[in-house]
């Protein structure tokens, strides 16, 4: 079945930058979209971005574009989201995800869920 694990959540500061990983088991990881999701109890659930199977195209939420970077690795079957720049409303627990085909990433059909990783930005 479908795992996938985070990493890399923490506390920064704003302005600041963090790394989160996603490792991905049980399933062909070089064949889905992957992306990246938040939620805050204030917002819900909000896509972040979204990346090709092949890494040949990603997208990003307009909150977070020019400030998070998206790529993966399938060799390692690890997916990443740089995040620079970071402000206070980037707080939030991250989820990567998987897509349900090579190209469709958004997160009315994601079909596969990590636990998610805490990421807090405060001075």
């Amino acid at each position: 079945q479908v795992q996938l694990v985070e990493s890399g959540g923490g506390l920064a500061q704003p302005g600041g930058s963090l790394r989160l990983s996603c490792a991905a088991s049980g399933f062909t990881f070089s064949n889905y979209a992957m992306s990246w999701a938040r939620h805050t109890t204030g917002k819900g659930l909000e896509w972040v971005s979204g990346i090709y199977s092949d890494g040949s195209n990603a997208n990003y939420a307009d909150s977070v574009k020019g400030r998070f970077t998206i790529s993966r690795d399938n060799v390692k079957n690890t997916l990443y989201l740089q995040m620079n720049s970071l402000k206070p409303e980037d707080t939030a627990l991250y989820f990567c995800a998987k897509g349900p085909s090579d190209t469709y990433y958004y997160i009315d059909a994601l079909d596969g869920w990590g636990q998610g990783t805490l990421v807090t930005v405060s001075s």
